[in-house]
């Protein structure tokens, strides 16, 4: 557990920082272009990178050691936020600019998710694996809850530059935290044979998944939740500023991560239901709830309320479907695995960041815009004018969600996953290292 939670602190740290940047580099490209579409294509191409080389880093996680892919994966990502920092010193940041090196930074960053994650079956026992992934969301719920926060008030003072380079600083802290620990090394998996091209065990990953039903619809099911994720994260900014300053985003924000802060509390404490399915179930019915009264009203108390119960049940069902999936894969094909569920979410992720702009631009702003075919009749429950259209896009998300939860019921294979699929975990191997590409 000492190394576990050394590791966990790194990245945690890192986390932050890059909440910093990202909330720095958002309000910036919104504020001067105005355009949803422009601020989403930032938050897109922070995402193609990883849904393009997901299934080769996850080969990589299981060729390699574990810790060197995170090593790489935090020290390119720092590079290439290094590049962002010194551009406004230049004069010379543009939108371009931004997409590039954001591109570059995640394609490192492809790395870190599947080996971290294939890291914590190594570190802990089996029956605190809820408790580890809750650790886990708690940190990255703590990076949302402070760094919009912060980041609201150094904006101003640090500018964008000055906020991009403590992302840099603390890239050099995860690095440091890596360099003092070891992982071991899982035991090959049975049947993985010898060593294979690259690219074809890059694509075991989806046939490991294939063969177990259950797990592809879990698969499945996450797949459809985090696209509509990837439609929020990118309309609740503009949703906000369309009536508040930026200053008011940031509490709207951070009190959004801090209903994933407060989620994230809970797994780390508890660990989770015992039945981990049912307790995915129950959440995402929650947060489907949430999503149906978050654009009732322009009010940022309302919207605020409504994001943190919707991000309370974010850490329980990472923590819950994480656990699942670490308990049922073989650690020694546990890269793959997961490098090819981070392909997937980041596919769904990635298409609904490209389709949130023209949809909420073309489509669900002007429907309720003066004298638009709804404000008549939805205008009068939800308003008229900017970021409303959004605010009837948020409703129909909700009852997409609860759709995607009815289906999801409605599968025997998925409500019985935990007791049809045997548990697959083994005991870590102490003392060794991997073998090094």
């Amino acid at each position: 557990m000492r190394t576990f939670l050394t590791l966990w602190l790194g990245q945690t740290v890192s986390l932050l920082g890059s909440g910093l940047s990202s909330f720095a580099l958002g309000v910036w490209v919104y504020q001067r272009t105005g355009s949803v579409t422009q601020f989403a294509l930032t938050l897109f191409f922070n995402v193609l990178p990883g849904v393009l080389l997901s299934p080769v880093a996850g080969a990589l996680v299981d060729r390699w050691d574990r810790r060197r892919a995170m090593l790489v994966s935090d020290a390119g990502a720092g590079a290439s936020t290094l590049a962002i920092a010194l551009l406004p010193f230049a004069g010379q940041l543009e939108g371009g600019h931004i997409y590039a090196a954001v591109a570059a930074s995640s394609a490192f960053q492809s790395l870190r998710w599947p080996a971290l994650s294939a890291s914590i079956p190594l570190l802990v026992p089996k029956e605190a694996l809820g408790r580890a992934n809750g650790l886990v969301q708690t940190g990255m719920a703590l990076a949302q809850t402070f760094a919009p926060l912060l980041a609201g008030v150094l904006l101003g003072v640090l500018g964008l530059a000055g906020l991009v380079l403590l992302d840099v600083l603390t890239f050099a802290c995860a690095v440091l935290t890596l360099l003092i620990i070891r992982i071991p090394k899982p035991r090959p998996a049975t049947g993985d044979g010898p060593r294979r091209p690259l690219l074809r065990e890059a694509a075991y990953g989806w046939t490991y998944i294939a063969q177990r039903p259950g797990l592809m619809a879990l698969l499945l099911l996450f797949t459809a939740c985090n696209f509509i994720m990837g439609l929020l994260t990118v309309l609740i900014t503009p949703m906000v500023l369309s009536f508040t300053t930026p200053e008011v985003l940031g509490r709207v924000l951070s009190a959004t991560g801090a209903g994933m802060l407060a989620g994230g509390l809970v797994m780390s404490l508890w660990g989770g239901p015992r039945r981990r399915i049912l307790g995915i179930f129950a959440t995402l019915m929650l947060q489907g709830l949430a999503l149906l009264i978050g654009g009732l009203r322009p009010s940022a108390l309302l919207i605020a309320a409504a994001s943190f119960l919707f991000l309370f049940g974010f850490p329980v069902l990472s923590a819950s479907s994480q656990a699942i999936w670490q308990s049922k894969v073989a650690p020694g094909v546990q890269g793959r695995v997961f490098a090819m569920r981070q392909m997937l979410a980041l596919s769904s992720i990635a298409l609904a960041r490209l389709a949130a702009g023209p949809l909420a631009d073309q489509v669900f702003e002007p429907l309720l815009a003066p004298g638009g075919p709804l404000a008549e009749s939805v205008g009068r429950v939800l308003g008229v004018g900017p970021g409303r259209g959004i605010a009837l896009f948020f409703l129909v998300l909700g009852i997409a969600e609860l759709l995607v939860l009815a289906a999801a019921w409605s599968y025997p294979r998925l409500r019985r996953l935990e007791d049809e699929v045997p548990d697959a975990v083994e005991a870590p191997v102490q003392g060794e290292t991997a073998a090094v590409l």
